[in-house]
């Protein structure tokens, strides 16, 4: 329950940027889904008064039409998302804060030359991601929450530890081609390290841009795929070139669940961490059996079954 004492409130936002309000904040325009998300989950969602138009479209809407009434009906404004902003309809929605990623620099100038506060967001490791839920939660009075699933994270990471094979080493890759990958600054690193495995693309970078002979170079232990359809494990353990890395011959080639539950940008990215330790290290693993354990995690988040 959020606590009834009000003072000054101040946060620091990644930019380094500090914002002050006299009261916790009432009217929030958030153009970022997986802030959206944590929103959320600190049962803040009343304070919505506009969203990413990326929220009305697979494969977000069906789970967010399940926590939210206005947006099951396509009630909530959406003046823009992470690509683009309608100054117009943010400003006529008079926010008292306004929720963007921290590259936006030309929205953000613009909405701050008219006196809205913004919140600017880089995240680029998991605590990033604390620091996000902990700034939410002192802006909107909800500290106690914040805590409630920072320090749950925290003990879910923490009970995987005891049987860690450090000698493993991981191939993440992105949507966006079998040669798109991360880095060690960025969230998908900290997944891999959380779950007890080696990051192989050792690249301070966040994104990074390989080939087929870098990866045969590599020969990682394990592949991990973002979820997509446009490839899928058999599609990789069938690539002729590809056979002889170890992932292919061991059959360990793994693809995350839905975006939705393994989003890496929010406290959810914990379900990946548990699905890859669980997928590499429990032969009876399955994503049919992992179900329960699923769904009990997005209720304890979100505060209802989703």
């Amino acid at each position: 329950m959020p606590s009834t004492k009000q003072q000054t409130i101040s946060v620091t936002d990644f930019r380094g940027k500090s914002l002050s309000f006299d009261k916790p904040v009432q009217r929030i325009v958030c153009l970022l889904e997986s802030a959206t998300s944590g929103l959320y989950m600190l049962q803040a969602e009343q304070t919505l008064v506009g969203i990413s138009t990326n929220i009305y479209s697979a494969p977000l809407y069906p789970y967010y039409s399940l926590l939210d009434v206005r947006i099951r009906n396509k009630n909530l404004p959406t003046p823009g998302n992470w690509d683009f902003v309608n100054l117009e309809s943010v400003i006529a929605l008079q926010p008292d804060l306004v929720i963007l990623w921290s590259s936006q620099n030309e929205a953000i100038d613009a909405l701050e030359s008219h006196h809205i506060p913004i919140y600017a967001v880089m995240l680029n490791s998991v605590d990033d991601i604390f620091k996000e839920i902990k700034d939410f939660g002192i802006l909107l009075n909800r500290q106690e929450r914040a805590d409630s699933l920072i320090k749950f994270t925290k003990l879910q990471i923490a009970s995987l530890k005891q049987s860690k094979d450090k000698s493993q080493s991981v191939y993440f890759m992105w949507a966006s081609g079998m040669f798109e990958t991360a880095g060690l600054s960025s969230t998908v690193n900290n997944v891999i390290t959380s779950a007890g495995f080696i990051n192989v693309c050792q690249s301070k970078q966040e994104h990074v841009s390989i080939n087929a002979e870098t990866l045969i170079q590599w020969n990682p232990d394990i592949i991990l795929l973002w979820n997509t359809e446009t490839c899928n494990p058999s599609d990789i353990i069938n690539t002729s070139y590809l056979r002889t890395l170890k992932a292919v011959r061991s059959k360990k080639v793994f693809e995350l669940p839905s975006s939705f539950d393994c989003d890496l940008w929010t406290l959810k990215y914990q379900y990946a961490v548990t699905f890859l330790y669980n997928a590499v290290h429990n032969t009876s693993f399955s994503e049919e059996t992992f179900g329960t354990k699923r769904d009990s995690l997005m209720t304890f988040l979100y505060g209802k079954p989703i």
